[in-house]
């Protein structure tokens, strides 16, 4: 498997450090709202990778943290008069809603920032001790220039890095790109006891500080969305090899950005979009294929008719997985033949394809071709050989594929209410009856109601639009 690494700009063969086990650290939300539906990219992306890394057979050690002390969460509890803890509570809760919709899976640890303050004040003081760290005033700041190395994910010049970003202006630091490690107690902000009096942690920090109490001083992977590149993962290299002498991550996998309608997503322009908000209109499931239909380092361009695309393509997978539960329960009884089992063996060919790409720096685009092309050759074989047998066989790899991609989770919601099943019963027994104008009526009852009947010699199909 290669995947490319931002800090060398090349994909490279992906090799764990401790033989099957894989460890990752992923950027997770701060939790003063619903996420939005750029969050909602690497959170799904990175999924996938784990999901993909333990269907190679690795044990992956997957952590992905809360930020819940944050100037926007305390900016976020002011406004509502609430305390900071209580908003943090509230939308993790709310992360968990979406991200179980999206058929995100929790991560093997959730830490908080709030429950790690002594791993992250036990990181500080090593800074202090390797000449990193400086003090004024209760606020702690990093030397970043004293990092020889500092920029290398960035690849830009210092003074670049000063002029491009949204750098914290604060005279009493030594230089303008040095950031802080522990925020001074403000009145009325949350604040912990420190060795540099009550206060806070600064942002960057908290990740470092987790990721080493979790996962150990070099970890596999640590990914992300590209916005995060500088100063978040930038500062995050600096400060924890700064404190430990050695090699942060071996990998920076990186999500390219977001837009809305061509457009980035801002509020000021109206097109600020939750997760929340279009999963009410389109559901979850098409937001997650929509997210896998473009390579995860591709630009990725949200609209209507990208969700109404998504929405589609989804539904033939599920047609595709109806027709063969169909045949399931009414084709033909009989084990399979050498001849069946050959056709079967044919599909290798299609599992291979997905494994190619996926293999390929994570090319879930591809994978999705590849598993449509399964489709295509299970619809096709079949219309052939309509065994029992061989539709389980043909499902179990469809699952297989699906479920690496976290798709086609959906319980059947449409299990027919007693009322309809009463409906298509009725009706058989009016074609039975050859009364086929009640047949006819019926027919056309359920398709004003969203259900669709295809009579086959295998019995009645039917599906939802």
């Amino acid at each position: 498997m290669k995947l490319y690494n931002s800090i060398t700009k090349q994909k490279e063969e992906f090799k764990p450090i401790a033989g099957d086990k894989v460890t990752i650290y992923s950027c997770g939300p701060t939790v003063y709202n619903y996420f939005h539906i750029g969050n909602a990219r690497p959170f799904i992306v990175f999924d996938v990778l784990r999901r993909y890394l333990e269907y190679r057979g690795y044990n992956v050690v997957f952590v992905q943290n809360f930020t819940d002390i944050d100037d926007k969460v305390i900016a976020r509890a002011n406004e509502l008069g609430l305390d900071y803890l209580e908003i943090a509570n509230r939308y993790i809760d709310e992360y968990y809603k979406d991200a179980k919709g999206l058929g995100i899976r929790k991560a093997s640890i959730h830490p908080r920032a709030t429950e790690n303050i002594d791993a992250i004040i036990e990181l500080v003081e090593k800074l202090f001790e390797t000449g990193y760290a400086y003090e004024v005033n209760g606020d702690v700041y990093f030397r970043a220039l004293k990092f020889t190395d500092y920029g290398k994910l960035s690849k830009q010049p210092i003074e670049d890095l000063v002029s491009g970003a949204r750098i914290e202006v604060d005279e009493r630091k030594e230089h303008p790109i040095d950031f802080a490690l522990w925020k001074a107690a403000k009145l009325g902000e949350p604040a912990w006891d420190s060795p540099w009096g009550r206060g806070r942690p600064g942002w960057h920090i908290e990740c470092s500080a987790m990721a080493n109490r979790y996962l150990g001083p070099t970890i596999d992977i640590h990914s992300g969305g590209v916005d995060l590149k500088f100063p978040h993962h930038e500062n995050e290299i600096a400060q924890s090899e700064a404190a430990n002498g050695c090699r942060f991550a071996n990998f920076w996998l990186h999500n390219a950005f977001l837009n809305i309608d061509n457009q980035k997503m801002s509020k000021s322009l109206g097109n600020f979009l939750t997760v929340r908000e279009i999963a009410e209109k389109y559901g979850y499931e098409p937001i997650r294929f929509f997210m896998l239909s473009a390579h995860y380092r591709s630009p990725l361009n949200y609209s209507v008719d990208s969700m109404t695309q998504a929405s589609a393509a989804l539904e033939r997978l599920y047609t595709a997985k109806r027709n063969l539960e169909f045949i399931a329960e009414n084709g033909e009884r009989g084990e399979l033949d050498g001849n069946d089992n050959s056709v079967l063996s044919g599909l290798d060919k299609n599992r291979e394809a997905f494994i190619g790409a996926m293999d390929d720096d994570l090319n879930t685009a591809d994978a999705v071709a590849a598993i449509f092309e399964l489709v295509r050759d299970i619809n096709i074989l079949v219309n052939n050989t309509p065994k029992v047998e061989f539709a389980k066989a043909c499902l179990e790899r469809l699952y297989e594929l699906a479920d690496v991609l976290g798709l086609m989770r959906r319980d059947d919601e449409d299990e027919l209410s007693a009322e309809i099943e009463a409906l298509i019963e009725k009706r058989s027994l009016a074609r039975k009856n050859r009364d086929f104008a009640e047949a006819d009526r019926i027919r056309d009852e359920l398709k004003s109601r969203g259900i669709v009947l295809e009579d086959t010699p295998q019995g009645v199909k039917w599906h939802r639009i």
